[in-house]
């Protein structure tokens, strides 16, 4: 009874989360447009209450999942009680229904957040972006009641549910949806703020110092997200790839990729009064990709591994919020392009025109991701013509602009502002550009020439890394006394160009340097790959909670001495009635040793495929150096929300 009386609450709970979303939508935006301060007032304490009440209903469908409350729909169609606890808890998100929860649940999180630290923001700025932040919670509010309610009743509750997809019962896949909504939704500040600034008809470099930590905070989620779901991918698929440009991927790296530009160009308006047009442009794109990927994701016009929904009347919900969200802040955007003059003139050699430079290479790339992620659907709509872009296009199609970004990026860090001398900027640079041409010629040689992917690879990233290092110590005037006083942003993006610089060299040396091996072995007789001597020692049945598992257990030794006992297994999930691939890895800092079992064979062999993933963890490590260079940013009190509320606003345009 009391189980039933919890999930009833939490179901009132999201009902009256729409109602006060709906108040917020509307009020505090007619207190801005009439000066009425006690109609802006009411923003504040609007958002707090519709995230009490979204936490609440989110609560109570932990609650009846936790407690298998099989009389919900939702838990007995993703959960079992055998499920260990981790999975009963991630499996409140491991659905369409409960996953859109969470989407909601963290928007109104960072709506109540930029009341509770937004305290130095203009008055009517502040009413206009929770009212912008709350019209957004009232379209998934009411998405979510009317065509994905998680609180829908069974008649006639089951003695038990059908389990929770077994590839999703994973400790990656627990926490990658979380991190990866906390990026995607928080793009939403930066929404909020440009279409408040729209309306306001001012952008200044006070606008760009309150946009910016809520851009570096969704980044730097985003990263962590993404980084995730490729580790999940590399160890759990079994197929020894860390990315597949699947459509779903896509969908989480293209914002990554304009909120990348839009970190950049929110610096020039800050710092120089300039590409105000562009970063507002961006603020849009940046939530509008977020809008497109939950599109992808739920509507089913897209087949992927990674899709929650297949249902049409949920994608045509989706593309009318992305329509009239995305259209109007388009239209807002082109009635309001005038007013926004840029004041800031600045010669071809200067940080600025770096900074533009870098803007158009992740914008361009993001559009090449863009295009060959929905080419087949336009293909079959328009030219009735069924087509898979895969890897290929992707990789020739996209690399060439990360590699001049990554070339371009230390000078373009350390040059002045306003007016430079590339040969000044150089000069500084010289050690930097010696050790990256010197490992690369390293990677080289010990490549055998095979391939120039590694070579270039091993160059550009460490080009990043120590032009970071010359940066920082260039920032500190050359004075090791004087490091440790320099401010945490300096430090945050060190780390980030470094982050890159990290993944860059793990991804060139796996991709130049994998090896692959795929053959029969029988018990007891040893086999080489790439030097390591290999040898299945057996195979048996073993149960887990709620699977059935194949597992087998083989040595493998480098010149006669043991190196690792991996066990690789597939499971079988009687409940689902799914088999699953369980690599077994043994990480090292230099590579990784990666085997996976198969089939067993009519002669009595099984099935093993070998890979040697050379520096593979250096890209997730890279990723992980990224997101922690972004937490850093964000600790530095010049960045805090309320920061810029003590500058004087440089107005552009008059306020309505």
């Amino acid at each position: 009874m009391l189980a039933r009386m919890i999930v009833e609450l939490g179901h009132f709970a999201l009902i009256l989360a729409l109602m006060i979303a709906s108040v917020q939508a509307v009020i505090p935006l007619v207190g801005a447009h009439k000066g009425w301060r006690g109609w802006m007032a009411l923003a504040g304490p609007a958002a707090t209450a519709q995230f009490l009440c979204v936490a609440a209903s989110f609560a109570a469908l932990t609650y009846a999942f936790v407690t298998s409350d099989f009389s919900l729909r939702l838990v007995t169609l993703n959960s079992h009680t055998a499920k260990p606890m981790l999975y009963k808890i991630s499996g409140v998100w491991g659905n369409h229904e409960g996953s859109m929860l969470l989407w909601v649940l963290i928007l109104a999180l960072f709506g109540a957040s930029a009341h509770w630290f937004g305290q130095g923001l203009p008055e009517r700025l502040r009413a206009r972006v929770l009212s912008v932040q709350a019209m957004i919670g009232v379209a998934f509010l009411a998405f979510i009641l009317f065509t994905s309610n998680p609180f829908l009743r069974l008649g006639v509750p089951p003695f038990d549910g059908q389990d929770l997809n077994p590839l999703l019962q994973d400790p990656g896949l627990a926490f990658h949806p979380p991190f990866l909504y906390l990026g995607y939704v928080g793009l939403s500040m930066a929404f909020s703020f440009a279409v408040a600034a729209l309306i306001e008809g001012r952008v200044d470099a006070a606008w760009a110092r309150w946009v910016r930590p809520w851009t570096l905070a969704a980044w730097m989620f985003l990263t962590v997200g993404i980084a995730l779901g490729s580790w999940w991918a590399y160890y759990e698929l079994g197929w020894g790839g860390f990315w597949f440009w699947d459509p779903v991927e896509n969908a989480s790296f293209m914002p990554w990729l304009i909120a990348a530009a839009l970190l950049h160009s929110a610096i020039v308006v800050e710092k120089r009064e300039a590409l105000k047009s562009w970063t507002i442009l961006l603020a849009i794109l940046a939530f509008g990709f977020s809008l497109i990927g939950t599109f992808i994701v739920r509507s089913g016009v897209i087949t992927s591994v990674h899709a929650f929904a297949n249902d049409p009347e949920r994608g045509i919900f989706i593309l009318a919020i992305l329509g009239v969200f995305i259209g109007g802040a388009l239209t807002l955007f082109a009635a309001r392009a005038g007013s926004m003059e840029a004041k800031g003139v600045f010669a071809v050699v200067s940080r600025e025109s770096a900074l533009v430079l870098n803007n158009v290479l992740l914008a361009v790339a993001a559009f090449v991701v863009f295009v060959g992620t929905l080419w087949p659907l336009i293909a079959e709509l328009a030219l009735d013509r069924k087509l898979s872009v895969g890897a290929p296009f992707f990789n020739q199609a996209f690399t060439p602009f990360m590699v001049i970004l990554a070339a371009i990026l230390p000078l373009g860090a350390i040059i002045p502002w306003k007016r430079a001398r590339v040969g000044r900027s150089v000069k500084a640079l010289y050690p930097a550009l010696i050790l990256a041409l010197a490992l690369g010629a390293l990677a080289f040689v010990v490549g055998t020439g095979q391939s120039a992917l590694a070579p270039i690879g091993v160059a550009l990233g460490s080009w990043l890394i120590a032009g970071a290092a010359v940066e920082i110590w260039q920032r500190a005037g050359r004075t090791p006394a004087r490091l440790a006083r320099l401010p945490r942003a300096d430090w945050g993006k060190a780390m980030a160009h470094s982050g890159l610089g990290v993944t860059f060299i793990g991804i060139a040396c796996l991709m130049a340097w994998d090896v692959e091996d795929i053959r029969v072995a029988r018990v007891g007789e040893p086999y080489e790959v790439a030097g390591y001597e290999i040898t299945l020692d057996g195979v048996e049945q073993v149960e887990g909670p709620n699977y059935v598992s194949t597992l087998a257990t083989i040595r493998m030794a480098r010149n006669g001495r043991e190196v690792a006992i991996l066990h690789p297994e597939k499971r079988v999930y009687p409940v689902a009635g799914m088999p699953t691939t369980e690599a077994a890895i043994s990480n090292g800092v230099w590579r990784d040793l990666y085997l996976v079992i198969g089939d067993e064979q009519a002669d009595g062999g099984w099935t093993v495929r070998t890979y040697i993933k050379p520096f593979a963890n250096w890209i997730w490590a890279g990723a992980i150096v990224m997101g922690l260079g972004g937490l850093v940013s964000l600790t530095d009190r010049r960045y805090r929300v309320a920061a810029g509320a003590r500058r004087a606003p440089a107005v552009a345009a008059p306020a309505e």
